[in-house]
């Protein structure tokens, strides 16, 4: 591999997301009356509740139904009191008052402008500013200055991991009259009044009074960690709140397992749940549990076996404080035959349906005879082709180079005049993809049973369906259609919750193909040596591959910029537009924020007039939690942003501009799944090391066709992922499901 020298810079201190402070309630000194204010959801960071949106998943995705952390003012900006007040100003009141000072600023700035904004009269906050500085460019005045950036700047984070995302379907709008009864119940607990809507549309009919009788159920609103449920109990409950209340000890069991959903858990072992409650200070954890099993408000199971251990699985729950284990290392249920699993009746009914949908697909499949015909004349995918004649589920699996065989298997199923579709993660050329599927906005659409027009489905990306989308789907294919899941076992898993691919695969009760198509060249050479857990040197004439070593992370950002902009088009040709740079978390000195930053001044520097963005920008739209789309920003003008992406163009309304919308030419690796570009730099500053697994550096190593540099500042760490850092474990129940109704049909594992 090629080596490039590099200069030197200052690089930030790595900085990990822990647990949050205090979070064993019942062990702390009295907090001042009303407690911790509930906070924004948009002020919560990734490494407190869970996932940021943007989680790499997506995961990175997820990477609260906004892309990635938020980048404006922090809870503890908004919410500390200033130096010298008066010692009985509450964090509350400070919040309040500081959200009265903003209402009065953009007042005042409303009434500075020369004209009215007659299609804006009814906005407000972020959404009238964006359209009144496209109004102002559009009159040629000058626009308002900086109306995103009025608001402190959050302190940089170190890279971190950005975990994966649970995609959600967007919340109902709920009525104004249940919105002002939570505004109130709000503020007699001293949250903000800016939860009310979301807090509204979670809890859903008669949210009021719920957060009244519970005001624990503050806890359904994505964003609010139990610290801030506490206080808000405490203000409205006084001392009746205690850590043993059993309504807290029934939310916190919810909780846990959402924290959970948004690391990829479906469900998790019930002495996990029981430690992660002792580390909340509730006192009877196992009695907390049983209480909420007996309310129905979770599900439990008894699995024959588990594919992830306590101990892996401990690591998702909540903020990553799970007990290690009792002191004398025993489990009261190591000697059960079987695993007691606790999971959200969502979770549990998608895996249920989706195990069912499979074995119904696998069982009532049915097709032309001239099937072998088209297997016996050879050529790509033959065997692939075979498999689907005799089966009405299948596996593929293989690199970059083996998505042929599943191309191969369309253009066959269509000369036999079948109904078949192609289908992937992201805009592919021939394919649909899965969230266009299933809202009908691609696609054939569906029949008067509400189910596919299909005979054939091939899923590309497979280990990119969660559980919900996964059952959706088998459930949309109608009796007597095929189905096969294609993908590389080795990328990042799935945004949202189940690891679908991998279960199935782990069941073997269904026929899998291994493509023997190997990727081509030294890149192909590399990526499959990461595969199987080696870093090889790989000889690379042609500089495919480049190692640019670099000592700190301000260092790594300039070298970055470096190869976008100069050295990566004039070496081989390719546009700095066609580059794609990936690394490994958000925050640090040499995160997607800070490259962004810096890739825009070099490549298309503006006063980011609309929301940030100017014409050119290249940007990442997160249609859906979990789902991160490349594209142009073109225009901007009274209904929003336009945007281009894959040849198709998108308006992103004005009022999800800020949480929709991010600049896209450094993303992360989540967000990098199911992408493939000319040329990709993949920058590891120093503070990433504890980021890097072999399932990350496959991924981003992989998203290259023609060139790869590497902006290496974690020397030995990178070697250490691929070799020992395998993918971190997900606790599901598809695989034993499967197994269970293969062994009830009398069927043999493959």
């Amino acid at each position: 591999m090629s080596t490039e020298p590099a200069a030197t810079a200052d690089a930030d201190e790595p900085e990990t997301p822990g647990p949050e402070a205090g979070a064993v309630e019942g062990t702390r000194a009295p907090e001042p009356s009303g407690g911790e204010p509930a906070q924004r959801a948009s002020d919560t960071s990734a490494g407190e509740s869970g996932p940021g949106p943007e989680d790499d998943a997506g995961a990175d995705g997820g990477e609260s139904d906004a892309p990635g952390d938020a980048d404006g003012t922090t809870a503890e900006e908004d919410g500390t009191t200033a130096e010298g007040a008066k010692p009985e100003l509450t964090e509350a009141q400070a919040e309040l008052a500081a959200q009265r000072i903003e209402r009065e600023r953009i007042a005042r700035r409303k009434a500075e402008r020369e004209a009215p904004v007659e299609a804006g009269a009814k906005l407000s906050g972020t959404a009238a500013d964006l359209l009144a500085a496209v109004r102002a460019v559009e009159s040629g005045a000058k626009p308002p200055a900086a109306y995103f950036d009025d608001a402190p700047a959050a302190p940089r984070k170190a890279a971190t991991p950005t975990p994966p995302q649970q995609p959600r379907a967007p919340a109902p709008a709920a009525a104004p009259g249940d919105i002002e009864g939570v505004r109130a119940v709000l503020a007699r607990g001293g949250a903000p009044e800016a939860l009310a809507g979301t807090a509204a549309s979670a809890l859903g009919e008669g949210a009021a009074q719920q957060l009244t009788e519970n005001p624990w159920r503050l806890l359904a609103v994505a964003g609010v960690r139990p610290t801030q449920a506490d206080g808000f109990a405490r203000a409205l409950l006084g001392a009746g709140a205690g850590p043993g209340d059993e309504r807290r000890g029934g939310a916190l069991v919810g909780w846990l397992l959402t924290q959970a959903a948004l690391k990829g858990h479906t469900a998790l072992e019930a002495p996990v749940l029981e430690k992660a409650l002792a580390q909340y200070g509730v006192p009877d954890p196992a009695g907390a549990l049983e209480q909420a099993i007996g309310e129905g408000a979770v599900l439990v199971f008894h699995e024959p076996s588990a594919d992830a251990g306590s101990a892996d699985s401990e690591k998702a729950v909540g903020s990553g404080q799970a007990a290690e284990g009792d002191q004398d290392g025993h489990d009261e249920h190591d000697e059960q035959p079987g695993t007691v699993l606790v999971g959200l009746e969502g979770h549990a009914l998608a895996e249920e349906s989706l195990a069912d949908g499979l074995a119904r697909l696998a069982t009532t499949f049915a097709g032309p005879a001239d099937w072998e015909a088209e297997a016996a004349a050879g050529g790509v995918g033959a065997e692939l082709v075979r498999a689907v004649s005799g089966h009405g589920v299948v596996t593929h699996t293989g690199g970059e180079a083996a998505r042929t065989e599943p191309r191969a298997l369309l253009e066959a199923a269509r000369r036999l005049g079948l109904r078949a579709a192609l289908a992937a993660h992201t805009p592919a050329e021939g394919a649909v993809t899965v969230a266009g599927l299933l809202d009908g906005s691609e696609g054939p659409g569906r029949d008067a049973d509400g189910q596919f027009a299909l005979d054939l489905l091939i899923v590309l990306d497979a280990p990119q369906l969660d559980v919900e989308s996964a059952a959706a789907l088998v459930e949309s294919l109608p009796d007597g259609a095929r189905l096969v899941l294609s993908g590389d076992p080795g990328v990042l898993a799935s945004a949202g919750p189940g690891r679908v691919f991998a279960d199935v695969l782990a069941a073997k009760t269904y026929p899998r193909i291994v493509s023997r198509v190997p990727d081509p060249g030294p890149l192909g050479e590399l990526v499959s040596g990461i595969g199987v857990g080696e870093l090889n040197q790989v000889d690379a004439p042609g500089k495919e591959v480049v190692i640019v070593p670099v000592r700190e992370a301000g260092e790594a950002v300039h070298r970055t910029v470096q190869l976008v902009a100069e050295s990566v088009p004039r070496a081989f040709g390719i546009p700095a537009r066609d580059v794609l740079v990936i690394t490994p978390g958000h925050g640090g000195s040499a995160g997607t924020r800070a490259l962004n930053a810096a890739l825009k001044e070099r490549l298309n520097p503006g006063p980011g007039r609309f929301g940030g963005f100017d014409p050119g920008d290249q940007v990442v739209y997160v249609a859906a939690p979990g789902r991160a789309l490349p594209a142009r920003m073109v225009s901007a003008d009274a209904q929003g942003l336009h945007l281009e992406a894959a040849g198709a163009r998108i308006v992103v309304p004005k009022e999800r501009v800020e949480s929709a919308v991010r600049h896209g030419w450094a993303v992360t690796g989540h967000q990098a799944v199911g992408l493939r570009r000319p040329a990709v730099v993949v920058v590891l500053p120093g503070d990433a090391a504890d980021a890097l697994s072999r399932d990350w550096v496959y991924t981003a190593f992989g998203r290259a066709e023609r060139h790869l540099s590497v902006v290496h500042g974690v020397d030995q760490a990178l070697p250490r992922a691929v070799a020992g850092v395998p993918p971190k474990p997900r606790t599901t129940r598809l695989t034993g499901l499967l197994r269970a109704l293969a062994a009830a049909a009398g069927e043999q594992p493959r």
